[in-house]
């Protein structure tokens, strides 16, 4: 399933071609240097190098795609589309995400999260869903939550799991 790279490989980061296709109306977005330095932290612990199209799309397009193929007539945060490449031909094409720009948006304020900090973890979730993790069961979805945190933390960013109280009277959180 997943084999990830030796404590000695994992130390340097991935090689991440990131192809960001930027689909939405939504103007608060992180930049391309940062999806591809949070793509590339969850890909270090699993691969050398990776290709990835990360497209962020308006609701409209979230809700239509996870209807089609997930059957969920709502917009999501993140659809991960694996590449379907037989491994022997050693090519580097991880698939395709597709992540909601005001969906990421209304999860942060609702859970009174950074924007930047939901949208790594978003990034890393999705990542992590191209490398075959899954969260369907309780023990899988421990694995991929503990990969998630740790990477996370690398990247300096909190539990994205922790409860998180409402942000204390006066204090701004970045939008």
């Amino acid at each position: 399933m997943n084999t990830p790279l030796s404590e000695s490989q994992s130390a340097s980061p991935a090689d991440v071609h990131l192809d960001v296709q930027r689909a939405t109306t939504h103007t608060a977005l992180p930049s391309d240097e940062d999806l591809a330095l949070w793509a590339a932290a969850a890909v270090g612990t699993h691969r050398a190098e990776a290709e990835i199209s990360l497209r962020i799309v308006d609701e409209d397009e979230s809700q239509a795609l996870n209807n089609q193929y997930r059957g969920k007539d709502k917009p999501t945060n993140v659809l991960s589309f694996p590449a379907d490449i037989p491994p022997e031909l050693g090519l580097p094409l991880l698939g395709d995400l597709v992540i909601c720009a005001q969906v990421v948006a209304r999860e942060a304020e609702q859970q009174h999260k950074a924007c930047s900090a939901h949208w790594a973890h978003m990034v890393v979730h999705g990542t992590l869903h191209l490398l075959g993790y899954d969260h369907i069961e309780d023990d899988e979805a421990e694995i991929m939550e503990n990969l998630e945190t740790r990477i996370l933390a690398g990247l300096g960013i909190d539990d994205p799991y922790q409860p998180i109280e409402a942000p204390v009277q006066g204090v701004q959180l970045d939008k």
